[in-house]
């Protein structure tokens, strides 16, 4: 089959035309314009970038401008309903289809397919789907009649099993390449090391030495965004009272003048500071929720145990800064592809289960470039907490256990390193190597000594956490 027809016409003016009357922004972001040009080339681009960077727009406006669909392969549901909603309001014909899709909803994407000229430019789908006969007969219609645009690959991570959220589904994503060797494939991801990109790489039969390929990286370093360690232990937690303080401080400022003033005449309340706090279990979400609303705090619990009624009037009421829903305490994955530019906190509660899935989640924060602040509360004996958890996995045949285990032991040294600069030691585990310091961003710069006062004194001790675990007093039967 001949190549299909790319978009090299497509000049600049069009892009920035497209991106004020469709996505209704101001201008490019660095890099995306050379993104976005690299796929309308008919490229096949590799996109690693920060949580705040705009990963989406480097596949969606392609699909608006290009002749033909656009597939895009995501493993998170609400992900899928949050852009496919967003695509929508502006006037674009986007779907999903997945395992919440009703049946009449299914075969009509699947009509609209079978046509070979589908009306739908963006289609949100499951790698679970990519796997079915029945899909791929539909693309192969679609790709004869020259109107597979591109294929388009989120959370690419997933298909290493280097990767901390490896997802065996995605493997099979070879087929793509293998079935339409001419439809550019993009792959993006916020987390990826080398060893991780180079296997995402081979895995969908990208050739890295290609001039086809086209690989964007870029920095994970986020200077508005201040790190910080707070330190606790079991037998003396003070995580509620010390959040408390912070948040209160923070209420307190801006209810002074002049500020109070200046927020007013931007329609803000002093207490509208809105933040995230993930835990690890659905019963500490919903207790910390409501411990926080006792004291006066507007917080709300997400996770996956609530019906979707209330989890998307959580959202939009989150989303809109209405009173009562300034924190949202939420076990992992919530926020991902939520445009909420002003969160001002993440805060995570215990420790993730993977260094990557704490600088994702933690970049939710300051999307606007503000200031915002992460905390993470670091305790050895969740530390063991966690690696448990991994251990346990040893014989899954789908557990990448090894690389969960490397990810988790990282982050733990992160916490425990108070001798460097938080910035500097995300960058280097994601292969950065000339981070510059940060402008007292982190806990090490604000006050080293400080940070080091409270290591000493905040921890429970390596001894106390053994006789724990020997003697079987450390928890671990946490719910997802």
């Amino acid at each position: 089959m001949p190549s299909l027809v790319r978009s090299s016409s497509f000049i600049l003016p069009d892009l920035d035309f497209t991106l004020r009357r469709q996505f209704n922004k101001t201008g490019f972001r660095p890099f995306q314009r050379e993104i976005i040009q690299a796929a309308l080339d008919g490229h096949d681009v590799f996109v690693q970038a920060a949580t705040s960077f705009g990963k989406s727009l480097c596949f969606q406006l392609p699909a608006v401008v290009d002749h033909g669909i656009t597939i895009v392969v995501s493993p998170l549901l609400s992900l899928m309903m949050n852009q496919v909603e967003a695509l929508r309001a502006a006037g674009i014909d986007a779907n999903s289809f997945n395992s919440n899709t009703p049946l009449p909803e299914r075969d009509r994407i699947l009509g609209d397919l079978k046509t070979g000229h589908p009306r739908t430019r963006l289609l949100y789908v499951t790698p679970e789907l990519c796997a079915t006969d029945r899909f791929r007969d539909r693309l192969q219609i679609v790709y004869e009649q020259r109107e597979l645009a591109r294929i388009a690959i989120d959370e690419a991570h997933c298909i290493s099993e280097w990767g901390h959220d490896f997802r065996r589904d995605f493997k099979r994503l070879s087929w793509f390449r293998e079935s339409f060797p001419e439809v550019p494939i993009m792959c993006l991801t916020a987390t990826a090391n080398d060893q991780v990109r180079n296997d995402v790489l081979q895995t969908l039969g990208l050739d890295m030495e290609s001039d086809r390929l086209k690989s964007f990286t870029m920095t994970a370093y986020r200077p508005n965004l201040h790190f910080e360690i707070r330190f606790t232990r079991d037998e003396d937690d003070r995580r509620l009272e010390d959040f408390l303080k912070w948040i209160r401080g923070v209420y307190e400022r801006r209810s002074q003048e002049p500020r109070r003033t200046e927020l007013a005449a931007l329609g803000e309340r002093p207490d509208n500071v809105p933040g995230i706090i993930y835990t690890i279990s659905r019963d500490e979400c919903q207790n910390l929720a409501a411990q926080l609303r006792q004291e006066g705090i507007g917080a709300q619990p997400f996770h996956a145990k609530l019906s979707k009624e209330v989890k998307e009037q959580t959202l939009a009421n989150w989303v809109s800064n209405e009173p009562g829903f300034d924190v949202i305490v939420a076990t992992t994955a919530f926020g991902m592809g939520i445009d909420k530019n002003n969160v001002r906190f993440v805060v995570h509660w215990r420790l993730p289960k993977s260094f990557e899935g704490y600088y994702q989640e933690a970049g939710r924060a300051g999307r606007d470039g503000n200031a915002s602040y992460c905390f993470l509360y670091y305790s050895r004996e969740d530390r063991d907490r966690v690696c448990n958890l991994i251990m346990r996995d040893r014989d899954s045949k789908n557990s990448n256990w090894e690389a969960r285990a490397s990810s988790v032991r990282a982050l733990a040294e992160y916490c425990e390193n108070i001798t460097a600069c938080r910035h500097k030691v995300i960058c280097d585990y994601f292969g950065e190597t000339d981070t510059p310091a940060c402008d007292y961003a982190c806990d090490y710069h604000k006050d080293h000594e400080d940070l080091q006062r409270r290591f000493l004194r905040g921890l429970a001790s390596e001894e106390w956490v053994s006789t724990q675990r020997e003697e079987g007093l450390l928890e671990t039967n946490w719910d997802e």
